[in-house]
């Protein structure tokens, strides 16, 4: 509670000195502002928590990962019946929790590199696609790791993506100067790359103000490589009418008006 007074006033809990400009954090928004791709988006996995909106665009594709597993796996068995492989990786679960002949499971976390319970994204690739050139996707909810394995995995493997989804945990740290390099790093690392086609907040851990500016705590940003688009225009509605409340119980979030328009 203290921590959300002060930033309604403008101010962070840390230093006044390690504070993020408020133009920076703008600035870096406005990159971020979804486009529409000229792909209509389609809604996998459940309806609220584990669910994501992608572009239309799968034919082709014929594989899957899927770190950060926990107790769902909807998203990778709509992927499964639409013939596409998946491979799923989470040291907290002995095994997903549906079961397909089209998954297979590795019990690790996906990290920066290879160390114990952890393994790096090319690793894993190499370990069951070494070879491998088509297109791939990616949909990632692995608790903040999310930075450091984006900005860790090589430029070319990162292009073998076709769509990449990523729930972003701790944004409200975007107003800490030295949390706001490493998360704008790897935005504009995956920008260089992707247009953002889509975001939705989570709604179980809420935003923080501070003047003009809204964070939500978690966004789920989905992302279509540049090769795939030939022209953009800029979203200006949300919601999509196919998003759905992370957890239906909890008050909604919808995406503040800064992540998508002028304010």
């Amino acid at each position: 509670m203290i921590r959300n007074s002060l930033f309604s006033l403008g101010l962070n809990a840390t230093t006044l000195t390690s504070q993020t400009k408020a133009a920076d954090i703008l600035d870096l928004i406005k990159t971020l502002w979804p486009q529409d791709c000229g792909k209509d988006l389609i809604r996998i996995g459940a309806k609220g928590d584990g669910g994501y909106l992608i572009p239309d665009d799968l034919e082709g594709i014929e594989y899957c990962f899927s770190p950060g597993v926990g107790a769902l796996s909807e998203f990778e068995n709509q992927m499964a019946d639409r013939q596409i492989k998946c491979f799923l990786a989470d040291y907290s679960v002995d095994s997903p929790p549906i079961l397909r002949p089209e998954f297979t499971f590795d019990k690790k976390y996906l990290g920066s590199s290879d160390s114990g319970r952890y393994f790096a994204l090319a690793t894993w690739k190499d370990k069951y696609l070494k070879d491998y050139n088509g297109d791939l996707i990616l949909q990632m909810d692995i608790e903040d790791a999310e930075y450091t394995v984006l900005l860790s995995t090589p430029v070319h493997l990162l292009k073998q993506f076709r769509i990449i989804v990523v729930e972003f945990h701790g944004l409200n740290r975007l107003f800490d100067r030295f949390d706001f390099l490493l998360i704008s790093s790897c935005f504009q690392r995956l920008l260089e790359h992707f247009h953002v086609c889509h975001m939705h907040p989570n709604n179980v851990t809420g935003s923080i103000r501070r003047g003009r500016i809204e964070i939500p705590r978690v966004l789920e940003i989905t992302f279509l490589n540049k090769k795939r688009v030939s022209v953009t225009t800029p979203k200006t509605s949300f919601p999509h009418e196919l998003d759905v409340d992370t957890v239906g119980t909890r008050p909604p979030l919808n995406l503040p008006k800064c992540w998508y328009s002028e304010v």
